[in-house]
């Protein structure tokens, strides 16, 4: 028996979840298919940045995230030998949300996922897996095909299916849309390291020296550091004593050892295959990829799920009446990624610019304290500067707002008080 839907969304990360949330305040009918039984994933985009908290307050759920355990992040600074700059300042930009804040994403997405609920027309099925996608005899895509939570192959059709699934998107790839692959330096290796000193930083720090590079957040109880290797490495340098890696944290951080001793083997440090791309096309007849389905994005700034989000809301705000009045076409798909490829390009061409400045040099060992990049130069002379690298990143070239039809509105007192 087949399942009718209005709209399909494949994938319950941020886009997917934002998406779900919207398209249901608006009155269409959606269905979000999530591969995974929970949210519990360690190590993903934990950053929820300031477009996407002034976002939160317009839906009316800044209170909610307010309540979450989270630790907000106001600079971002790198150390380069003994040199250190601050490369974004998030307390000069506008707005009531002056940092980014560290949340886990499955807090995040708890907080969608239970918003979405109280919708009539929203429903959520974990544990169930794109196989497939449905096709009429002209081609059009109709839905997908699934495995659900008890292993049932099953059909959902669907006026629009929307690919949300990441980037190693299944509908992205059974749309057959073509993918334009970026060169990219590094891969990273991820892994936690117990505060000994709970004073918060309130800073991203990115230590630069010896051919090393690595990014530590502070997390309240904990540091999330990330530590690149050379693209294609991870083989290799696992042969190695763990050891040596504890070594290399401990020297580039000034840890004590008993701080990295946690770190007992190289089952606890996670492997993150980095990747950039994006579609040369976002879309087919009656299919769409968003967010990493549609771009995957390096992690350089962490820049990829505030992004996400914002294509979740320009989608909405788009196709939702589309929707509602069963004319969609593809010129509406097409309307999507023309309002969203500019803030995509902008984005990854910014990055592939840091992994040209600072990232290659820096793993070849060529990067030099005594002559630093012009505009790290150029950041250390001109505070304002650090302002404006901090909107780039924490806001973005055409932020998005809620749609009227999502908007409730914020209780900024409550926001205040939680």
């Amino acid at each position: 028996m087949t399942e009718r839907t209005q709209c399909v969304v494949a994938g319950g990360g941020p886009a997917g979840m934002m998406l779900g949330l919207l398209l249901a305040r608006a009155g269409v009918e959606v269905t979000v298919l999530e591969k995974h039984r929970d949210f519990l994933r360690d190590f993903r985009g934990d950053t929820v940045h300031p477009s996407t908290l002034r976002l939160l307050d317009e839906l009316g759920l800044g209170a909610r995230f307010a309540r979450l355990r989270a630790e907000r992040l106001e600079q971002m600074r790198i150390q380069i030998g003994s040199t250190t700059t601050v490369l974004a300042d998030f307390r000069r930009i506008p707005g009531r949300h002056k940092y980014i804040a560290m949340v886990p994403q499955w807090d995040f997405l708890d907080l969608l996922a239970t918003a979405a609920a109280e919708e009539p027309s929203f429903t959520l099925r974990m544990d169930s897996t794109v196989t497939g996608l449905r096709r009429n005899g002209s081609g059009r895509v109709t839905g997908v095909y699934y495995r659900d939570a008890d292993g049932a192959d099953c059909e959902l059709a669907a006026e629009l299916t929307v690919g949300c699934d990441g980037r190693w998107s299944a509908v992205r790839r059974e749309a057959g849309l073509a993918v334009v692959d970026f060169a990219i330096p590094m891969d990273v290796w991820q892994v936690r390291i117990p505060k000994h000193d709970n004073a918060r930083t309130g800073e991203v720090f990115g230590r630069f020296g010896d051919g090393q590079v690595a990014v530590t957040m502070d997390r309240g109880d904990y540091f999330q550091t990330s530590y690149l290797i050379e693209k294609g490495a991870d083989e290799r340098l696992r042969a190695r004593d763990i050891a040596e890696f504890r070594i290399r944290l401990a020297e580039m951080f000034g840890w004590p050892e008993q701080q990295v001793a946690t770190v007992r083997s190289w089952d606890e440090v996670k492997l993150l295959r980095a990747e950039m791309n994006r579609l040369r096309r976002w879309y087919g007849d009656g299919v769409l990829c968003i967010g990493d389905a549609a771009h995957t994005m390096s992690p350089v700034g962490g820049v990829g799920v505030n992004l996400a989000v914002q294509d979740a809301v320009a989608t909405a705000r788009i196709l939702a009446e589309p929707l509602r009045r069963g004319q969609l076409t593809t010129r509406d798909l097409a309307r999507v990624q023309r309002r969203r490829s500019l803030p995509t390009i902008v984005a990854q061409r910014s990055q592939r610019g840091e992994h040209d400045l600072l990232l290659r040099p820096a793993l070849a060992g060529t990067l030099d304290e005594r002559r630093l990049p012009m505009p790290l130069r150029a950041l250390r002379r001109i505070p304002a500067l650090r302002g404006l690298t901090a909107y780039l990143g924490g806001i973005g070239l055409r932020p998005e707002h809620a749609p009227s039809f999502a908007y409730r509105a914020p209780n900024l007192d409550s926001v205040e008080q939680s």
